[in-house]
């Protein structure tokens, strides 16, 4: 009857991981199926993610983890020593995938990089409480309103041949997304350095200081390092939804790196409340 049981869970087991690709936990009659990962003490195993990675949780000390330097989708694996005891390895990443690895010890494991693919038609299995969004919705909203029309007129500063407008404001799940265009019409390439948003008094006494408060994006679509010369270029910027207090205002700000070409374009609460959904 053991003999029995011990075949029957072999089989199971068999069945249960074949055909499990390199895609992250799959969904398999409502659980997730870990994937196999062997990784070494002396080798560093390099897991690539489809999107940045937000949360990291390992089954022991035994397994040693890190995001790779500067890099926001790259987790580096290895063991804290040789022959340790199977783990385990759970990594949530900002377009609400969840993966999961079981890790075993190997001298000279079979994969030392391995690219994680996400399947756009599964939806999210971790859901984000800070926000309803997460940065894979975002950016796919960001996306579609760098591609639209401008909606607004009148928000835009132009001169030294470089032009700041402020295209369009939109709303969605409690999110406002900011769509910015820069143009250079001249054969000097413009690079930036700043391109911000601060909430500002609208009148500055001369007795007392100007108190600026910046606004962080949560996400930035589109180039903010350079305007080429002769372009011009869409910035999307997201931010948590937001008003503007009385006699303050909402600037945004254009300054160039190592030159004298800046602009600013105020913006008024009255703009950020006539904000349209992005459909």
């Amino acid at each position: 009857m053991r003999v029995m049981m011990v075949f029957v869970l072999g089989v199971m087991q068999l069945f249960f991981n074949h055909d499990v690709a390199a895609q992250g936990a799959l969904k398999m009659g409502g659980s997730l199926a870990p994937l196999g990962l062997s990784i070494a003490a002396d080798k560093t195993t390099n897991l690539i993610f489809p999107y940045s990675i937000k949360s990291v949780d390992r089954g022991s000390k035994e397994i040693l983890v890190q995001k790779a330097a500067n890099v926001e989708n790259v987790l580096q694996v290895k063991g804290a020593k040789r022959d340790f005891d199977d783990s385990n390895l759970t990594v949530i990443t900002a377009d609400g995938s969840l993966y999961s690895f079981l890790l075993t010890y190997a001298d000279h494991p079979g994969i030392l990089n391995l690219k994680l693919n996400r399947d756009d038609s599964a939806d999210p299995v971790v859901e984000f409480s800070e926000y309803s969004d997460n940065e894979h919705r975002i950016n796919g909203i960001a996306d579609r309103i760098a591609k639209r029309k401008g909606t607004i007129k009148g928000k835009r500063q132009r001169k030294y041949d470089i032009a700041l407008d402020l295209n369009g404001v939109y709303i969605d799940h409690d999110l406002l997304y900011f769509q910015v265009q820069l143009e250079n019409d001249s054969y000097i390439n413009y690079d930036i350095e700043q391109l911000r948003f601060f909430v500002r008094d609208r009148k500055q006494s001369k007795r007392t200081a100007s108190q600026e408060l910046e606004m962080r994006p949560l996400l930035v679509v589109g180039d903010i390092e350079k305007v080429r010369a002769r372009s011009e270029q869409q910035v999307v910027f997201a931010f948590p939804k937001f008003t503007i207090p009385d006699k303050k205002k909402l600037v945004l700000q254009l300054l160039e790196k190592h030159g004298g070409r800046h602009l600013e374009v105020s913006i008024k609460y009255r703009t950020i409340a006539k904000a349209l959904r992005p459909d």
